[in-house]
């Protein structure tokens, strides 16, 4: 056998390999979703970047310092239902824009016949630019920033509108409806070429981003992302039960990452990241394993529920609907069992007769 021939043997096993992961992972978050508390309001998805130390030879995936535990880290992008589970993971770089693997994880989710649409995604400041808004809407979800300084943001609008005196100082009247209208068969095209399949969300964000100021496509983009900001933001503020689902969507993230964070520990090894069909397999694995605690849970939290009303104890929906399986304390993850036999010690242990101390002659 030659060479060749056996490293594209090697890839396709890993190629299948990751494949595999990522099916179980899809039917384990498919079950956990059916539960009664697992439920969701909007069809809604959260995506953070889970951040695991590495060495700084990092290869594929350049390690960089983790701002928050000032390590050298790589990142695992995951997308997390509003019925929890994980529905989507991608090996990333930190301390870059993360937009583009955002609606790169949902145009997947989508794609995919027999899946629920997702028709909301909420994010963090760090998965947002106003390009994204706009291909993210031109594809069929609306991308819902929690923006950081948010009492600084600024409302914009096309010159010619009435603008309402009590919002006069915090609107700019900064978006060209002629932009759009030039760039918008590009931007067309674009949202086309995404739906196809023929480019990533993740090139094409880096590809129009803010290094393409100038290009018609990017203006078109940026100008029609300024307004679905600013129609965002007056429905964040003025909608109370939206805000707070956009909150408890991104609640619902941070406790899957914590979840994460405590099924894996230490680093990975350098040797480990040298291909990107290894890191795949390794996010795969990492979200599989995160599911199938959450199913788990869902499981055991389900015949408790299913017990109550069966004594006739009774259950709220709306209590259901607060209630996550993303709690792991009860989860023993490294194989380390710890007895409590100390109030058990005279019983087991069997001791000798007391022999005095001897006296140096």
């Amino acid at each position: 056998m030659t060479l060749g021939r056996l490293l594209r043997l090697i890839v396709s096993a890993c190629a299948f390999f990751a494949f595999s992961i990522s099916l179980a992972s899809a039917q384990s978050c498919r079950w956990a979703g059916t539960a009664p508390f697992c439920g969701g309001e909007c069809g809604g998805n959260e995506s953070e970047v889970a951040r695991f130390e590495t060495l700084p030879e990092f290869w594929v995936y350049p390690s960089r310092v983790d701002p928050r535990r000032r390590t050298y880290a790589a990142g695992l992008y995951t997308h997390v239902r509003d019925r929890w589970g994980i529905v989507y993971d991608q090996p990333i770089v930190l301390n870059e824009r993360q937009a583009g693997v955002a609606i790169e994880g949902i145009e997947q989710h989508n794609n995919a016949a027999d899946r629920i649409r997702i028709s909301l995604l909420a994010v963090d400041t760090h998965g947002y630019t106003n390009p994204a808004m706009s291909i993210a809407k031109l594809l069929g979800f609306d991308l819902c920033p929690r923006l950081r300084d948010l009492a600084e943001r600024k409302l914009f609008m096309p010159r010619g509108f009435t603008i309402p005196e009590g919002l006069e100082a915090v609107t700019l009247r900064r978006v060209s409806l002629a932009a759009i209208e030039r760039g918008w068969d590009e931007l067309l095209r674009l949202a086309a070429s995404l739906r196809s399949g023929r480019v990533s969300a993740t090139l094409a964000l880096q590809r129009f981003g803010s290094a393409a100021q100038g290009d018609p496509l990017h203006r078109a983009a940026e100008h029609m992302g300024r307004l679905l900001r600013t129609v965002f933001l007056c429905d964040y503020i003025a909608i109370e039960d939206f805000r707070r689902e956009i909150h408890t969507l991104l609640n619902r993230g941070e406790s899957v990452h914590q979840l994460q964070r405590a099924v894996y520990s230490g680093k990975v090894a350098p040797e480990r990241g040298r291909r990107r069909d290894e890191m795949r397999a390794i996010s795969g694995s990492h979200a599989l394993l995160t599911n199938i605690v959450l199913a788990w849970n869902t499981s055991r939290m389900h015949e408790v529920v299913e017990r109550l009303k069966r004594d006739g104890t009774r259950v709220e929906d709306d209590w259901l609907r607060r209630i996550g399986p993303a709690h792991f304390s009860h989860i023993n993850f490294r194989g380390t069992m710890r007895f409590g036999v100390e109030k058990y010690a005279e019983a087991l242990v069997q001791r000798g007769p007391r022999y005095p101390a001897r006296v140096a002659s």
